[in-house]
């Protein structure tokens, strides 16, 4: 079994995603297994945080008390370098297309990737 390393739903400023060892597929929510081929334990990598906006939807109404003090807040979806696709927060003003980079926020009392433009 490869190792696991810690992403930020544990708590750590870290996106990982996972690669099959057998055909290089990559995913990013976790799995005991490749969901291109089927092969057993894709290996934890550690994503670089950058990527382009896929898309972006603003959200301007609470959800729920606790995201209440956010509105109006971003999010996106992001193409990322490694080849996976992810959803997160970001920057108000990005559009699709834009080259973004992670760091981490606290959102309603947990860490989140949040992009903002690339520099």
């Amino acid at each position: 079994m490869s190792e696991k390393l810690a992403d930020w739903t544990k708590g750590a400023e870290a996106i990982v995603y996972q690669q099959c060892a057998a055909c290089g597929a990559r995913q990013y929510f976790r799995r005991s297994f490749c969901a291109a081929c089927g092969a057993a334990d894709p290996q934890d990598k550690r994503a670089s945080g950058e990527g382009t906006v896929y898309a972006a939807s603003l959200v301007c109404r609470a959800a729920t008390p606790d995201t209440k003090a956010h509105v109006p807040y971003n999010i996106l979806l992001v193409d990322t370098s490694e080849g996976f696709r992810m959803m997160a927060h970001g920057d108000n003003d990005l559009a699709i297309g834009d080259k973004v980079t992670a760091r981490f926020k606290q959102f309603a009392g947990r860490l989140v990737p949040y992009f903002e433009k690339a520099r």
